[in-house]
């Protein structure tokens, strides 16, 4: 697969979301410069309420010096969320913000105000009542995708790990996208160092419907783009029908071919998109 930049995959369409502590600034650029499709500075839960002030800081120094990315912002009823919009409102390197803890479409309306309406939000949905209101808050203003955070859902709920249990919310997120008309919705990450359980997990995450996914660690990235790519031979088959649907003149044979059409020039762009080329 050709290798591809953060700047080269629109956040869109982006696999890897990689999470970097805002209390390590030293990291930012290693991680610009890695093969994340996007990246995410995270004020919110990686950083102490006591250094929250000095992270920010350091955020905005980047952002205002060349770096380019996202953040995780402080959810809406937090004490920190007004200082975090403040404070990244205009900011050149800001791509956008990631809203923890959303559980309401005005939280993300608020804040898309408040950063001055031109800068996108992806809600991130941690809680039952979060998911119960997904569609809300795919159809909200501003609102840019959706994301799971599904480690303090299952603390939320008590459910566990299993893909079973975790299908459900999932699939609301998914739905919710689909009905807000926003991409599919962001996994959250796969804590651990097993490779295999990585892929498995994802693997799970998009055969649900997601497109993209949270990850904590660098070595994640390769596993986390290749699986959500199309494969190769998935992108052949895309590539055949379409040049024979242009050889036959665009002519609709019976009711499969604008299925498959459908899916075969999703395919060709995601492909394109992401430099996978047909077995």
């Amino acid at each position: 697969m050709q290798q591809q930049t953060p700047r080269d995959v629109s956040a869109e369409i982006a696999r890897s979301w990689l999470l970097v502590a805002a209390t390590r600034p030293e990291d930012f650029d290693a991680a610009e410069a890695s093969r994340a499709d996007q990246i995410i500075l995270d004020v919110e839960d990686a950083v102490d309420p006591r250094r929250k002030d000095s992270a920010r800081g350091d955020i905005v120094d980047w952002l205002s010096s060349g770096g380019s990315g996202w953040v995780r912002i402080n959810d809406r009823t937090s004490d920190f969320w007004s200082d975090d919009v403040d404070a990244l409102a205009g900011l050149p390197g800001l791509r956008g913000v990631m809203l923890a803890k959303t559980e309401a479409g005005a939280h993300v309306t608020e804040t898309f105000d408040r950063l001055r309406g031109t800068t996108p939000v992806i809600a991130l949905v941690e809680s039952a009542l979060g998911i119960e209101e997904a569609a809300a808050i795919a159809r909200a203003r501003g609102a840019y995708r959706l994301a799971f955070g599904s480690g303090d859902y299952r603390r939320d709920t008590g459910t566990s790990a299993d893909d079973l249990a975790m299908a459900y919310p999932r699939s609301r997120l998914v739905v919710a996208s689909r009905v807000g008309k926003l991409p599919g919705p962001i996994d959250g990450p796969t804590v651990g160092t097993s490779h295999p359980v990585l892929r498995e997990q994802s693997s799970v995450a998009v055969a649900l419907g997601m497109t993209g996914k949270l990850c904590l660690d660098l070595e994640q990235l390769p596993i986390i783009n290749e699986v959500i790519s199309p494969t190769r031979s998935d992108v052949a088959w895309a590539r055949e029908f379409l040049a024979d649907f242009e050889a036959r003149g665009r002519v609709i044979r019976d009711g499969s071919d604008l299925p498959r059409l459908g899916r075969a020039e999703k395919i060709d762009k995601l492909a394109r998109a992401f430099g996978v080329e047909p077995a």
